[in-house]
C-alpha cells in the first residue's frame, strides 16, 4: 500500500469512533502493536529529541524500503510512534520524504494532544523524514 492509501484508511477507522476517549483507547491499543525496538538500539543516539517521553527510533534499509522500529516509555506515545511507524515504515526514501502528514490534521490528532505532545509528535515526524534523507543518500552511492 502507500503512504497515502494506508493515511485514508487510518482516516476511515478513526471517523468510526464518537469520542476522543474512544481514539485514545484505539491509538494504545495500536502501541501494543508496535514493532518494537531491539535492545542494542535502546540508546540515546536514537532518543527523538522534544519528546516529553523517551521515544527511541530505529531505521534499516531492507532493499529498497525503510524499516521502522521503536519505543516509548509512555503508553498514549508508544500507540503515536505505531501510528506514524504504519504509515512510514516499509516505504522508500523518496516516498517517505515527499509525503504530507496532514492525516493527523484529519483525524484530529494535534488538536486533542497537549503542547508538548504535540511537539513530540512534529519531532517524531522530522526524524522519520531525516531517517529517510539519510538512508535515501545510502541507496545513491
Amino acid at each position: 500500500m502507500t503512504i497515502k492509501e494506508i493515511q485514508e484508511e487510518i482516516i476511515d477507522e478513526f471517523s468510526m469512533f464518537d469520542d476522543w476517549m474512544e481514539r485514545y483507547e484505539y491509538i494504545i491499543e495500536l502501541g501494543k502493536s508496535l514493532p518494537l525496538i531491539t535492545e542494542q538500539y535502546k540508546k540515546d543516539e536514537n532518543l527523538i529529541k522534544g519528546c516529553q517521553s523517551k521515544v527511541w527510533l530505529h531505521s534499516d534499509l531492507k532493499g529498497d524500503t525503510i524499516e521502522f522500529t521503536a519505543d516509548s516509555d509512555a503508553i498514549l506515545t508508544k500507540g503515536i510512534v505505531a501510528l506514524l511507524l504504519r504509515v512510514f515504515s516499509n516505504q522508500t526514501p523518496k516516498a517517505i520524504i515527499d509525503a504530507d502528514t496532514n492525516f493527523i490534521d484529519k483525524i484530529g490528532l494535534k488538536e486533542h494532544l497537549s503542547p508538548t505532545r504535540a511537539n513530540g509528535l512534529v519531532s517524531m515526524i522530522k526524524q522519520i523524514k531525516m531517517d529517510a534523507i539519510a538512508q535515501q543518500t545510502k541507496l545513491a552511492n
